[in-house]
């Protein structure tokens, strides 16, 4: 949705001499019968795993598209009235926000010639602001048809993994959270972008990092998770498109309130007051 500053995506990745301490620490505390907190390190899946990942996309599909069908959503485009222009696409990639600009650009890396090609240039002057200048009136008509090009699905694949998924996932596992908590990054991600607005996810996770820390800082990992909920919540709140928080409240609460740390199947939830089911 936003486009994010590169650097505050790039992965947190712990060093090779943080991973032999956590693991020094770890058999220390198996020889001396110590209780340890259960983090993204134990052995359930986090949400890269195929069928996690696939929960994840079809939990944001029911917030931006009300329907679990995220597959469908390849060719959705429309302006919502938030400010970013049109949003398309399986994550919602934005004309105002740069991330349908680099898609649009991989896209013709990939394809030359296609029928979204031409839009470039206007996808670049428009880039930063709500304007349809050079799209209309033709532009949602010939994404539509790009949809059907298996080689654009890729390319929003690939796109919604290197902007959003992959870098959620990365720094959900640094801070020792597992499926639930991962997810939770990738939709603040999703919605707000990482850069460096105060609404940003970086923001969000400085602003839960005041009153809770993570599984990796040594903290709880429900507690630190209703901490950056309760961040989000406020996020959200600062802009009236994003102001309903059900995709908060009753959708990933619900699953923290269960324990549901792992993010594990059946999950029933609601958003904007539509119930869905995951069996």
């Amino acid at each position: 949705m936003v486009h994010p500053d590169s650097e505050t995506t790039a992965s947190a990745r712990p060093s090779r001499r943080t991973v032999v301490a956590v693991l020094g620490a770890v058999a220390s505390g198996a020889l001396l019968g110590v209780r340890r907190p259960a983090t993204a390190s134990a052995a359930a899946p986090g949400l890269d795993d195929p069928a996690k990942k696939e929960i994840a996309m079809q939990l944001v599909s029911s917030a931006e598209n009300s329907s679990l069908d995220w597959k469908a959503q390849y060719k959705y485009i429309e302006d919502i009235g938030d400010g970013r222009g049109y949003t398309a696409g399986i994550i919602g990639f934005c004309s105002g926000t740069g991330d349908m600009l680099d898609l649009v650009q991989l896209y013709a890396d990939r394809r030359p010639g296609n029928v979204l090609a031409p839009y470039l240039p206007a996808l670049r002057d428009v880039d930063g602001t709500d304007s349809h200048r050079g799209l209309d009136p033709n532009f949602p008509r010939d994404w539509r048809k790009a949809a059907r090009d298996s080689v654009f699905q890729q390319c929003q694949n690939d796109e919604r993994d290197r902007v959003y998924f992959d870098p959620a996932v990365s720094r959900g596992r640094s801070d020792g959270l597992r499926a639930l908590g991962q997810f939770c990054y990738y939709d603040a991600i999703v919605m707000h972008g990482d850069g460096g607005d105060p609404t940003s996810f970086s923001s969000i996770r400085k602003r839960a990092l005041r009153s809770a820390r993570p599984p990796a800082q040594g903290g709880d990992e429900t507690a630190y998770l209703n901490a950056f909920l309760d961040a989000r919540v406020w996020a959200m709140k600062q802009e009236e498109a994003h102001s309903d928080t059900s995709r908060v409240d009753t959708e990933q609460r619900v699953f923290l309130r269960r324990g549901n740390l792992d993010l594990n199947t059946p999950l029933d939830w609601k958003v904007y007051g539509d119930p869905y089911h995951i069996g």
